[in-house]
């Protein structure tokens, strides 16, 4: 880990009913640090981030922010504290415009203080939401729509950004632009973990990587792992 724990996991369970979809999950996302969570579909990742946002109820486990826990609060509490999710799916509002969409994520911010030069910033970071902010957010492409949904999630200043499947269903250009602009939120010093499908890519991207499957952690993995297919392939399929 680079820095100090900015997320900490501790024997997390997530149930659905009397089934456990999070089996004593425990990790640790370093200030700073881009870390990715992969695994293939129904191992718990996105029931993860959903339980680090205050989503869905924690059976056991913690979970603590900057040393502090954050189990049992209510999502807009620790949105508040500086988490954001930007969700599977996108999730913009169509109905209204870009720049609409866009100042939503202002509310969940500490404090105004500073808005818009983070509007500013995240334009920069995504020249397509400042050409398209006065079009309906439905009339953009999906690939648009992604790149709003994280600008979004940007603008309300996160300590530590949750992307659940950012590049699913985009085209490659697409996916490329995607990952481009992770490396600059990491360049600013934005602490992200990352849930993907591109899991050779992840793992080469990310600092560190973590593999779930049936709901439990498999392998922690690094840049270097990214080519070792065989594993994974192990990994995915126990």
């Amino acid at each position: 880990m680079s820095g100090d724990p900015l997320l900490e996991v501790e024997g997390l369970v997530v149930r659905y009913g009397a089934v456990p979809a999070v089996r004593n999950l425990s990790f640790a996302v370093g200030e700073g640090e881009i870390v990715g969570l992969i695994g293939p579909n129904g191992a718990g990742k996105t029931t993860t981030l959903l339980a680090i946002m205050g989503g869905l109820p924690v059976a056991s486990g913690d979970l603590r922010l900057a040393g502090k826990s954050i189990r049992g609060r209510a999502p807009e509490e620790i949105a508040r504290q500086g988490v954001a999710l930007v969700p599977e799916g996108r999730r913009i509002y169509g109905d209204l415009t870009v720049e609409e969409n866009l100042r939503l994520g202002l509310a969940a911010r500490p404090g105004r203080s500073g808005a818009a030069d983070d509007l500013e910033a995240v334009v920069e970071l995504f020249p397509i939401v400042g050409e398209f902010r006065r079009r309906h957010a439905g009339a953009l492409s999906g690939g648009q729509q992604q790149q709003l949904a994280i600008a979004r999630g940007l603008a309300a200043r996160p300590r530590l950004l949750l992307l659940d499947e950012p590049s699913l269903g985009l085209a490659p250009k697409i996916v490329d632009v995607v990952f481009d602009a992770l490396a600059e939120i990491r360049r600013r010093g934005v602490t992200v973990l990352l849930v993907e499908q591109r899991a050779q890519r992840t793992i080469e991207f990310a600092d560190r990587t973590y593999l779930m499957a049936n709901g439990e952690l498999r392998l922690v993995l690094d840049p270097d792992d990214a080519g070792d297919t065989d594993r994974l392939v192990a990994a995915y399929l126990s």
